[in-house]
């Protein structure tokens, strides 16, 4: 039989090598695979194992290390400081937060206590602290007190009437003008100061309670309006009052302007001829409003009365005719003065051209 290659090209078709080429790429697959076995009996990976589709490596044993555990705690042991007392009978503890009760919130940290809480003492006034005010808009401040009483020197307590609600800086200041200045000038008057008349303090309004006004320092906690201190003896010193002596009033005015940076007196507006605001409003460059015009006293005048009739005095009646007419000799005498004066020359006057 013989052999000859245009034989075999036309006995065998394309087809015939698309078949061997498939052949033997299934021989090469089954290969690889049989190689993956072997290699995996080895405990080797297989060099032709390209796609991954081995079996994985085992991995050899871990031999667990021996660890040394602690020494067991002897009985005599005191306890720990964090170790829980032992629960009586069994039961547990009623406020010991367990799987149903969850445990409290933390309580929030405690408001650090300003210099001015710290000096302001139960020496120079009673004013215990108040919660801060949050009222609408800017109302309200932080460091508030309520000021019930201040403490002189003498130890003598002057009452505010009624307790004012300020900040402590106002508070403050307003005890060291009583102390410092109006304690000695009630002394130069022969009494002690009593009690403080307090107008107005906190209150959440604007300026001169104007609808739409910027907010008053009133709403602040910042200011107070003052009428007058009443003495120990019951004299009372009305600070817009024009029958007190005016060297009075101008010492209070002087003792104010030197302390706060707004000071509202009779002569500012109308709204402050009764009273005197005085509040501590920090303005630019340290700007200060002293506005209090102390009136001079009002003249003394006696009353314009009638002058008491003379007991010798004749009646109404009689004394009302004789005004209305003349006696006779007066008439007589009216009418002899003007023929007595006929024959006489009058003396020529010349004539003057008159002015207009």
């Amino acid at each position: 039989m013989g052999f000859s290659v245009p034989d075999f090209r036309r006995k065998w078709s394309c087809r015939g090598y698309m078949s061997a080429g498939a052949a033997m790429v299934t021989a090469a697959l089954g290969l690889s695979l049989v190689l993956a076995e072997r290699a995996e009996a080895r405990k080797y990976t297989s060099p032709l194992d390209i796609f991954g589709i081995a079996a994985p490596r085992p991995r050899p044993a871990v031999h667990s290390a021996r660890i040394p555990l602690p020494r067991p705690r002897p009985e005599e042991a005191p306890k720990a400081s964090g170790e829980a007392p032992p629960e009586p009978d069994g039961k547990p503890l009623a406020d010991k937060p367990g799987a149903d009760k969850p445990a409290e919130a933390a309580a929030p940290p405690e408001k650090p206590v300003s210099a001015c809480r710290l000096a302001l003492t139960e020496e120079i006034a009673i004013a215990p602290s108040i919660p801060d005010i949050r009222g609408p808009g800017a109302c309200g401040g932080e460091d508030l007190v309520r000021l019930e009483a201040i403490v002189l020197p003498d130890k003598r307590k002057v009452t505010v009437k009624p307790a004012a609600i300020l900040r402590c800086t106002m508070a403050s200041a307003i005890a060291d003008w009583l102390r410092k200045d109006m304690a000695p000038l009630a002394t130069s008057l022969g009494s002690t100061i009593g009690e403080l008349d307090n107008f107005d303090s906190f209150e959440c309004r604007g300026r001169n309670r104007v609808a739409g006004a910027l907010l008053s320092e009133h709403g602040k906690a910042n200011a107070l309006d003052v009428r007058g201190i009443k003495m120990a003896n019951g004299q009372s010193i009305s600070l817009t009052d024009r029958t007190i002596s005016r060297e009075v009033r101008e010492q209070v005015l002087h003792s104010v302007c030197s302390r706060f940076s707004t000071v509202l007196g009779p002569g500012s507006d109308w709204y402050h001829e009764d009273h005197v605001h005085l509040d501590l409003v920090q303005r630019r460059n340290d700007y200060r409003i002293c506005q209090w015009n102390v009136w001079d006293p009002l003249p003394q005048i006696a009353p314009l009365l009638p002058a008491e009739r003379p007991e010798e005095a004749p009646p109404r009646e009689v004394a009302a005719k004789s005004e209305i007419r003349p006696e006779k000799g007066a008439e007589d005498e009216a009418t002899e003065k003007p023929a007595a004066n006929v024959g006489k020359s009058q003396p020529h006057k010349p004539a003057t051209k008159k002015r207009r």
